[in-house]
């Protein structure tokens, strides 16, 4: 079914600038961009973007201990970003910060609009004052004993021993955690946005109970439940204003008018989605006055459940009152656990996403398993090993490639790789095992993934009993049956083709590796059901992906605390003995068993699907060319090896890989002891040495 092009501004929680990400940030970023591809592929206009959350006193702090500026901490934090969102394939348009121009202007706007609209209140507080330190402490900065249950060295909002929530000031014995001093009551001016105002109690009570333009509820039932409780009734009187304001030092944007005073972190930060989408628009030559204010789009935001408040109360209510654009939906997911246990570090059940990466797990592996658990509900995730591992084997292997890899060399080797007509009692056949496309978008749209996984693998679960039952590797023996054989395989891979596209959204890599092998141009929803036409040729099939590995996912997991020794402690005499024992002798004849060549690397281009690889073509002179595979990414580009000269192991096994055949091995020094260096060098012949020359 073909829709009128829709225009969507979709974000993620801005993460806080204070470290790396973690997996329940890349749990949210995959289910926003899994409904973004989907958005895209159904041909809607998508404008995708996020960005650091990037002030704030704990910010100001670190920044303060590591010897740097704010600016310069946040710096770093923001160069590591790149590394997380392109492993993961997070589609994002633009990513920003909100220390940026764009954000200081949309702030000072909004302020100056609802200080017009008479909501916002200066009072005078009472709050603790660190005199070493020279400034206003946050709670999470002034400790002390518990005024409930007098438990010692427990933070200034709330006791971890009982769970009593109490105010700053009520605490018994308070000292600054950041000096140790005690901290002194003094008073000071502070802003207010009056969340309380009946005309905000009255519009946040119809908004929260809203439809979306599509008829679907703005906010999930949960959602809107804790909602109401906040809002404590028609009159929202449970409803308390919110100090918006700190008072230097600090680091944030300063309010318009009031020298010494900032915005409160959790007022700028939401208006951070606003600025990335207009630095978006500046750098992608568009009107961001215009986008913003066209009636037609539509504005999302996929955030976890411990945000709700800020953006179901707060957010809604200052753009309202702004004059500016309110969220469509708010769409909230719970957290991530591992095995059913809260991840922890010190019992070894953090996820590292980047340490994934480094692994070289396939990113998409963890967007299906994650997709496959995701649902419309706010419900946490478990991440459970044995599971992840049987889901991917069984279902992308054992279930979909399975599909291709049973089906395709029968047309390449027999019919030059062309379809005929496909079976269509068959087609129709697998057409009863699913819902049909426009169900499964329908599932997309509500981010219903789980569901949509679970349909598809139906679908593949009926291609496979046909592919079974038709059995062409019997039909191959048989040479009276050419005609049945390309019309079984052609009909298996048309339904394939589909189920590629089904899943694009989820697994880019792979479905793109696979439509692009099998040569499907379209990659638009409304291609999934279209026959692709009679004479169509694929290309030989290649994999597309392997099968997990227990020992590798072992290897995911960080070890507790002190499990391991630091990178720059001395190693025990016996184990640095051992990595320098030279390994046992060998003969002669032994060395004489190796075939060692110069080549001229002529050309070099990095492995799309791999982080390590480099594929190396080598003139071996008399030999001719070789490829080779080489993991020596990290350390070279492939532009600086072409024209150099290696030493190639010419006699070595060829050896089979997803993304060709390795004829040899290059090789190079390197050492796993930081105190000699842990890169990767390629060892070359003197000057003059010629490609084929043997090395003896």
């Amino acid at each position: 079914m073909t829709l009128a092009p829709r225009k969507l501004f979709v974000t993620t929680a801005l993460p806080y600038a204070n470290g790396a990400f973690h997996i329940g940030h890349i749990m949210e970023y995959i289910q926003a961009d899994v409904w973004v591809r989907f958005q895209r592929m159904r041909g809607h206009k998508v404008h995708f973007v996020c960005a650091d959350d990037a002030h704030g006193a704990p910010i100001m702090i670190a920044a303060d201990k590591a010897g740097k500026t704010p600016q310069e901490f946040v710096a770093e934090i923001a160069a590591g970003r790149r590394a997380y969102l392109d492993g993961f394939a997070i589609a994002f348009d633009h990513w920003h910060s909100t220390d940026s121009p764009e954000n200081v202007e949309l702030s000072q706007s909004i302020y100056r609009a609802l200080r017009a609209a008479g909501l916002i209140d200066v009072r005078e507080i009472e709050q603790f004052y660190d005199p070493v330190k020279g400034m206003f402490l946050p709670d999470r900065y002034i400790k002390g004993e518990c005024p409930v249950c007098a438990a010692k060295d427990q933070y200034g909002d709330s006791c971890e021993a009982c769970g009593a929530v109490y105010s700053a000031t009520e605490l018994r014995n308070p000292f600054s955690a950041l000096s140790g001093a005690t901290p002194e009551l003094r008073r000071s001016e502070h802003y207010f946005f009056r969340l309380s105002d009946p005309r905000c109690a009255a519009y946040l009570q119809d908004w929260t109970r809203q439809n979306d333009r599509r008829g679907e509820a703005r906010l999930q039932p949960e959602v809107l439940a804790k909602a109401q409780e906040w809002l404590g009734g028609p009159d929202g009187s449970k409803l308390a204003d919110w100090d918006i304001s700190r008072d230097a030092p600090y680091f944030g944007i300063e309010i318009p008018d009031a020298p010494g005073k900032y915005f409160y972190v959790w007022l700028d930060a939401p208006i951070g989605y606003l600025a990335a989408l207009k630095a978006y628009c500046n750098k992608a030559g568009l009107d961001f006055d215009t986008l913003i204010t066209d009636p037609e789009l539509e504005q999302f935001h996929f955030i976890g459940k411990d945000i709700i408040y800020f953006h179901v109360l707060f957010w809604p209510a200052m753009l309202h009152f702004a004059g500016r654009k309110t969220p469509e939906r708010v769409n909230v997911h719970g957290f991530i656990n591992v095995s059913g246990e809260k991840m922890s570090k010190s019992r070894g059940t953090g996820i590292s996403p980047l340490r994934y990466l480094e692994l070289g797990l396939d990113p998409d592996w963890l967007r299906y398993y994650l997709a496959a658990k995701l649902n419309s509900k706010v419900e946490d995730v478990d991440f459970n090993p044995e599971d992840f591992i049987a889901r991917i084997n069984s279902d992308l292997v054992g279930k979909l490639v399975n599909i291709a890899s049973r089906c395709s060399n029968f047309l390449t080797r027999r019919f030059d790789g062309k379809l005929c007509t496909p079976d269509a009692a068959a087609l129709a056949s697998f057409a009863g095992s699913w819902s049909g496309a426009d169900a499964l978008a329908e599932l997309y749209e509500r981010r219903d993934t789980g569901k949509v996984v679970r349909e598809v693998m139906q679908y593949a679960d009926a291609v496979n009993q046909y592919v079974d039952a038709r059995k062409p590797w019997e039909i191959a023996k048989d040479p009276s049956r050419e005609a049945e054989l390309q019309m079984v395989c052609s009909t298996a891979l048309t339904a394939f083709r589909d189920l590629a596209l089904l899943l694009a959204p989820i697994i880019p890599a792979l479905a793109e590796r696979a439509l692009a092998q099998f040569g499907a141009a379209e990659r638009a929803w409304e291609a999934i059901g279209t026959s692709l036409p009679v004479g169509h040729q694929v290309a030989p099939y290649q994999h597309l992906t392997t099968r997990v590995e227990g020992k590798i996912i072992d290897a995911l997991f960080e070890a507790p605390a002190g499990a391991k020794e630091s990178p720059s402690s001395p190693k025990k005499p016996a184990a640095a003995a051992a990595e320098a024992a030279v390994k046992a002798t060998i003969s002669i004849d032994d060395f004489a068993a190796l075939d060692l060549r110069v080549a001229l690397v002529s050309s070099a281009e990095a492995v799309a699907e791999s982080r390590k690889l480099i594929r190396l073509t080598l003139d071996v002179g008399a030999l001719g060319a070789r490829t080779v595979f080489s993991g020596i990414r990290s350390a070279y580009e492939p532009e600086q090896l072409v024209g150099r000269h290696v030493i190639l192991v010419a006699n070595l096994a060829p050896r089979t890989m997803k993304f060709g055949v390795s004829e040899g091995m290059v090789l190079s020094a390197g050492s796993d002891d930081p105190a000699q260096g842990n890169g990767i060098f390629l060892l070359e012949p003197a000057p003059g040495a010629k490609p084929g020359m043997k090395v003896s």
